[in-house]
């Protein structure tokens, strides 16, 4: 009667997803190249809104 009564639980490791930390993108970009780049951008629209006014 014992082994009717025992409860089975869920492995510990279903369903987990495994990333590596080892990972190495072919293009990197520094943050103070993106910081750059959206500071041109907003500049760029704010002149071209005050030369082409919508």
């Amino acid at each position: 009667m014992g082994k009717q009564d025992k409860i089975h639980m869920p492995s510990s490791q279903g369903g987990l997803v495994r990333y590596f930390e080892d990972y190495k993108s072919k293009l990197e970009i520094s943050p103070q190249t993106v910081i750059i780049a959206c500071a041109a951008i907003i500049i760029l629209v704010t002149l071209l809104h005050q030369f082409y006014p919508v």
